[in-house]
């Protein structure tokens, strides 16, 4: 068992803070309180970030204290709006969410991963009719190791998990943001991940 915060409790921070409870880890879920942040981040082992990525690298950085040591779990995508609400450019392009925290935070173990999908597929990545892929980006191998177990936890397959390398390769998965409006636009809200065929 591990002790876990989710940053932010919309539909991805609650998503996956009800699916890694079921797996039988000991899970926080905060959003905006004064204060609640600071306190889930301090107890925790891992603490993932499911907050909106425009806003991720402010309220992080406010938590270096906290987060001093600990595993960051970046989920998020760092976009503009598009005119239809769905997301625009990149806030980081030429960089990453991922990189730019790493950078701020260098006393805390950034790992890049589930941003390359839609949310229901971070946790019931077997309900995809083909296997989809979840990436791991990060410069530290033990907390990209612990990443791993709290995938296959979700339902990853090992064979469905990639290690892309150093945190530099999260700038890769995030452009894949790119695609995710024009599908939407395409195909609706059905989910959808990016998948590596082999």
């Amino acid at each position: 068992m591990t002790t876990i915060a989710v940053l932010g409790n919309g539909r991805v921070g609650g998503n996956l803070a009800t699916a890694l409870t079921r797996a039988g880890h000991e899970v926080t879920a905060v959003g905006r309180t004064p204060g609640a942040a600071s306190d889930a981040a301090r107890t925790a082992q891992i603490i993932i970030n499911a907050t909106p990525g425009a806003g991720s690298l402010d309220r992080l950085t406010a938590l270096r204290e906290e987060l001093r040591g600990k595993i960051l779990v970046d989920v998020s995508n760092a976009t503009l709006d598009g005119p239809d609400g769905l997301p625009g450019d990149l806030i980081h392009p030429g960089s990453s969410l991922a990189e730019q925290l790493q950078e701020a935070l260098p006393d805390t173990r950034v790992v890049k991963t589930l941003n390359t999908m839609l949310f229901p597929v971070m946790t019931a990545p077997a309900t995809l009719t083909q296997a989809p892929t979840a990436f791991l980006s990060g410069d530290d191998p033990q907390a990209k190791q612990a990443v791993r177990e709290l995938l296959i936890g979700l339902g990853w397959h090992e064979e469905w998990i990639t290690d892309l390398g150093g945190i530099r390769t999260a700038r890769a998965t995030e452009a894949a943001i790119l695609f995710v409006p024009h599908v939407i636009r395409s195909s609706g809200f059905t989910p959808f991940a990016i998948s590596v065929a082999r």
